[in-house]
């Protein structure tokens, strides 16, 4: 009765978003990028959203301009490899080394290709759709880049950096803890505007005054069936 009971919830259960088949963890891509944006690794998750909340408070907020905090940093971290260096013979304490991995070919290389991969897919795309394969994507596309634009001029290219890595790193994560609630949501609103549309559609629009020919047409329906009304009454 409880496997019934749930088969029977689970084929009334809302439409997920966007016509989505695949859960959100591989609709993301399923891979590291994917743990990441949904929490799935907290340290690296935090780490990431913890720097862009400190780099647009420094460089917004508190006005600090880039080269001016990269030297500060500079210095600081000079200063502190001399006295760690010098210090390290009377405490016996290891000298201090810059990690491969800052310095490593081959992840500089990762990170290029990544970035490179992810530029390319992003021109064919565009390419693909500028060619006109379909019509209501490239009017999509065209709407929604012009409201980019407009978005854009409402914030500074750093807050809307910050904006879209604060958003890409809570909103994937949230709609995955509460996926059925949301989802229960937006179907119930969905059917509540076309509840409200066929209302308008019923009380206004057809309320709109037609064109000659459909007021003949259907005058011309109405004297029919009062013909035939009244042969059938005589008869």
């Amino acid at each position: 009765m409880a496997m019934g009971g749930g088969s029977h919830l689970q084929g009334h259960r809302a439409p997920r978003l966007f016509g989505r088949e695949r859960p959100v963890h591989a609709a993301l891509g399923g891979r590291e990028a994917a743990d990441i944006i949904l929490w799935r690794r907290p340290k690296v998750s935090a780490s990431i959203l913890g720097a862009a909340t400190a780099a647009w408070g420094l460089f917004e907020v508190a006005e600090y301009h880039f080269l001016t905090l990269a030297c500060y940093a500079a210095m600081i971290t000079m200063l502190t490899f001399f006295i760690w260096t010098n210090a390290s013979a009377f405490l016996n304490l290891p000298v201090p080394r810059i990690p491969e991995t800052i310095l490593s070919e081959r992840t500089a290389k990762q990170v290029i290709l990544a970035l490179h991969r992810r530029l390319t897919w992003f021109v064919h795309r565009l390419y693909a759709i500028a060619c006109g394969e379909d019509i209501k994507k490239f009017i999509m596309t065209v709407v929604s880049l012009y409201i980019a634009s407009v978005v854009a001029t409402c914030f500074s290219s750093l807050t809307l950096l910050y904006l879209v890595v604060f958003f890409t790193m809570t909103v994937p994560a949230l709609y995955e803890r509460y996926e059925h609630e949301v989802e229960h949501l937006v179907a119930t609103g969905a059917r509540d505007v076309r509840t409200h549309l066929a209302k308008v559609d019923s009380g206004v629009l057809r309320k709109i005054p037609r064109g000659k020919g459909a007021t003949t047409a259907a005058h011309g329906t109405t004297a029919n069936n009062v013909h035939g009304w009244h042969r059938s009454h005589v008869n």
